[in-house]
């Protein structure tokens, strides 16, 4: 049983690899009883704002046999976003690298599916459930726990051989695995994140409001941007970057291989004056297959204004 627990997660890490994940680990699927207290203190403050779908599933996003029944294990992995080419931000507005092309969710869906494919060939069926930031499972506690970074200041899993610009996927599955360990915190003293907020989202060590983060002023509110946010978006229409580009370790950040995650031209052309005249068609048009979509025509052109009024 021994043999196969080790043959089995070195297998996983051998095609993680493969498919071409950054990272993988693992940890014991059980109930998440330190993070259980923070993320209840964390709607209690109503630092979610208007995310009211934060407060469903609590026990789901915190006990991962809710989600699967029977499972033994989560595995955690990450997949490099760092772009090779950057958008110009003269005269220009901003949109998170993460959403520079195609929707990532998609993406690694397929890659996920593909590689639970070749897994259960070699090792027979298993149960298992995947996920891409897509339902109530804290995606960064399971990475902690599975050893792959430390949580940062900026509440963003970190690591020192990558930085943070990577999106976290987990497989949930009742295969009994060998757990990886938490890694140390190498933040130390340094600050950069919480000095180069420009709203003071980061309240303190690993804690924001999320109600004051421009990501969720651009992305998830709905309702008009709050007049706090006034000359303080640094001309952000999509999403929010600051708190990762400050950070050092970032500079380890190395260009990704994924070519849907590559920018397309109209934002490699596009400056404020073409963003300002932009319609629904063309909107459209640009955003196809983009998790832009997600802010619909006329949140970027509420985000838009709000900016040009700065």
């Amino acid at each position: 049983m021994l043999q196969n627990r080790q043959k089995y997660s070195e297998l996983i890490k051998l095609k993680a690899d493969k498919f071409g994940f950054q990272s993988c680990g693992i940890s014991k699927a059980e109930f998440l009883e330190e993070d259980a207290k923070n993320l209840e203190k964390w709607l209690k403050n109503n630092y979610h704002g208007e995310m009211q779908y934060m407060e469903n599933y609590f026990d789901k996003r915190l006990n991962p046999t809710l989600l699967v029944e029977g499972s033994k294990s989560v595995i955690s992995l990450s997949y490099n976003y760092f772009p090779e080419e950057k958008i110009e931000t003269l005269d220009n507005f901003k949109i998170s690298k993460y959403a520079y092309r195609e929707d990532y969710h998609e993406i690694i869906k397929s890659i996920l599916k593909d590689l639970v494919k070749e897994l259960q060939e070699e090792i027979g069926d298993f149960e298992f459930r995947i996920f891409v930031d897509s339902a109530p499972v804290l995606e960064r506690a399971w990475a902690r726990k599975s050893g792959i970074g430390w949580v940062g200041k900026n509440a963003n899993l970190i690591t020192k051989q990558n930085g943070s610009f990577y999106f976290l996927a987990e497989i949930i599955c009742d295969l009994d695995l060998m757990e990886d360990h938490e890694t140390t915190d190498h933040c130390g003293t340094c600050k950069k994140c919480i000095d180069a907020c420009p709203t003071d989202a980061i309240i303190s060590d690993k804690i924001i409001d999320g109600s004051k983060c421009i990501s969720y002023a651009t992305i998830e509110l709905k309702n008009e941007i709050p007049a706090h946010f006034k000359d303080k978006m640094e001309d952000w229409m999509f999403g929010c970057d600051i708190c990762q580009d400050v950070c050092p370790w970032n500079r380890f950040s190395l260009p990704n291989k994924q070519e849907k995650f590559q920018p397309n031209s109209y934002l490699k052309d596009f400056r404020k004056n073409d963003w300002q005249e932009i319609n629904q068609e063309l909107f459209s048009e640009i955003f196809r297959k983009s998790p832009v979509k997600r802010t619909k025509f006329a949140g970027l052109e509420r985000n838009i204004k709000f900016l040009s009024e700065d």
